[in-house]
This record gives C-alpha cells, sequence and structure tokens, in this order.
C-alpha cells in the first residue's frame, strides 16, 4: 500500500537515513491491520532463548514450532515478527515476503543470572540480510555494570545495518545493581531508558509500561518541581514520549508477563491514550490458543486503530 500521510510524516523523522533504511521502516509501518496508521503491533518470540522452552511454550504446545509463530504473525496481521537466528532461519524461507521480519541480535539465557546482565551477541547483520529481515533487533540493560559493552556493540552494529538499508529496534530494558527492583520501571528511568535509546540511533525504542514510582533523588527534584504529570498511565507514557526526542522517535511498550484478557487491555488502553506507537506482545500472545490470540492482537490492534 502506497504511504499514508501518517506514515510519510513519521519517516520525515529519520530524514538523515538512507532510502533503503526509510523504506523497511515503512514496510513495517505499513504491513497488516495497522498498516498506515503509523501505529505498530509486533510479535517478538525470543522467549525460548531467554526464558528456556517449557517455560516459554508448553502453554500453548504448537507454538514450540517456528513456523507457528510466523503463521499467527500473518493470521493477526501484525506489523513484524522479531525473533533470533534459530527461529528465523526455520520459517523465513518458507514465509519469505508474508511478514516483515526483525532479528534479534542478542540475547541472554536464565541458567545464569548475575546482577548486572550483558547479553551474548548471536546473530549478525550479514544474516539479517540473508535472511530477508527489514530490521535488526537488540537489547541494552541501562544500570548494568556492562551497560558500556552493550552500547559500543549496539553502535557497531547499527552503524552496519544503516549502511546496508536495515532499520534498528533497540529493546531498552533497565537493569542492574544500580537499580532496585521497583526502579527497573519507574517513570524516570524508563523515560531516561528511552533517551539513551534513541541517542544510540534506534529507530524504534522499545521500553517496558512505566510505573508511578521515582527512582532517581535527583530526578525527583525536578518531577516536583516542574509537576510533571505521572498519576496515570496515559500521562507516564506521554512523558515518555517526550522523553524521546518530543515524540519523534517510533516507542513502542512491551507486553511483559502473562496475564488476564482484562489486565492487558487495560494497559493497552493507558498506552493509546498516552499517543504510544504500538505494543510488542509475545508470552500474552502466543501462550494462548491460535483463537485467542488472534482474537485479543486484532482487540489490541483496535484499540490503537481507534485512539
Amino acid at each position: 500500500m502506497a504511504n499514508s500521510k501518517r506514515v510519510k510524516e513519521i519517516l520525515g523523522w529519520y530524514a538523515s537515513e538512507s532510502p533503503g533504511v526509510r523504506a523497511n521502516l515503512a514496510r513495517m509501518l505499513g504491513h497488516g491491520r495497522l498498516g498506515g496508521t503509523g501505529k505498530m503491533v509486533i510479535l517478538p518470540v525470543d522467549q525460548g532463548f531467554e526464558h528456556g522452552p517449557a517455560r516459554s511454550f508448553a502453554p500453548n504446545p504448537p507454538s514450540y514450532d517456528p513456523r507457528y509463530h510466523f503463521e499467527l504473525a500473518i493470521e493477526a496481521g501484525c506489523s513484524a515478527y522479531a525473533a533470533p537466528l534459530g527461529f528465523l532461519e526455520a520459517g523465513a524461507a518458507e514465509f519469505a515476503g508474508d511478514v516483515p521480519l526483525i532479528l534479534k541480535l542478542n540475547n541472554s539465557d536464565s541458567l545464569y543470572s548475575g546482577a548486572d546482565p550483558c547479553p551474548a551477541v548471536t546473530g549478525s547483520v550479514e544474516d539479517a540480510l540473508r535472511l530477508g529481515c527489514s530490521a535488526i533487533g537488540y537489547t541494552i540493560y541501562p544500570g548494568s555494570s556492562e551497560r558500556n559493552t552493550m552500547y559500543e556493540h549496539l553502535q557497531e552494529l547499527a552503524s552496519e545495518a544503516k549502511s546496508v538499508g536495515l532499520a534498528v529496534v533497540v529493546w531498552s530494558y533497565p537493569r542492574g545493581q544500580g537499580l532496585s527492583k521497583e526502579g527497573e520501571t519507574a517513570v524516570d528511568v524508563v523515560a531516561y531508558a528511552a533517551q539513551i535509546a534513541a541517542q544510540l540511533g534506534a529507530h524504534v525504542v522499545k521500553v517496558k509500561p512505566p510505573s508511578e514510582h521515582v527512582e532517581q533523588d535527583a530526578a525527583a527534584k525536578v518531577y516536583a518541581a516542574q509537576e510533571i504529570p505521572i498519576g496515570s498511565l496515559a500521562e507516564r507514557v506521554r512523558h515518555v514520549l517526550q522523553s524521546c526526542f518530543d515524540g519523534r522517535r517510533i516507542v513502542i511498550f512491551s507486553g511483559g508477563a502473562a496475564k488476564g484478557h482484562d489486565a492487558v487491555i487495560e494497559e493497552i488502553r493507558g498506552i493509546a491514550e498516552g499517543g504510544g506507537f504500538g505494543s510488542i506482545i509475545g508470552r500474552n500472545s502466543f501462550q494462548r490458543t491460535r483463537t485467542e490470540a488472534v482474537e485479543l492482537l486484532h482487540e489490541v490492534m483496535d484499540i490503537y486503530r481507534d485512539a
């Protein structure tokens, strides 16, 4: 489909990028049920690597098969499908051209859990091109003592990806000894994480929905003095977008841990009301039956489309 006025406006925020990068952003923004709206709902399936197969796929056994997730993303009309190297290799040829792909270039496993995580690089830009991807994905953990290593790896991979026309999607998840557990989703920390990802050159920034907690003492003084509204999820989402180049970067929000239908929808309504560009929903979709997952994803997409 031809790019809508809204999609062209968004692409204008990335004027320094090559036609190839902008074309791949346009492919994701133009694909599926939300095509042309400027909103995105992406299916991510890196949980098998991150959490283990039984924890990820046993609640819905057909999802052990990598092809299941291609089919789910296609049937639901997702904007893109993101996964590590192995899962994409298992279906990229069979489903070539059916849905934009994002190759997740770094991953961690849960067999060892340190206080300061640093994922391994598990794929390459060359792999992304070979598999026909529209973008690479990469996770950073602001707050970890290993953060600078991640930032440097991301800079190298993002530069290489952009040079060959691939878009860059960054998962920015605060974590590490520098933060309390509550602080990982604190509004000031999530806003900071979004800013860091944008400063590192991300075209699409993925963060967790922010809580009302303010972690940093220095930030708390500013939030109070400037009376920054953070009482509702919509207000906090609006603040995160403002913190990410005044809304001139695509910011999407994670679906988080598995939860009930009503909890998912309530959270999505808050994100949409705050102007969020969309969601990336993994366990809350593929751990349901195919029919239930498609119905939920359609409901989510309709909320974003009508926002």
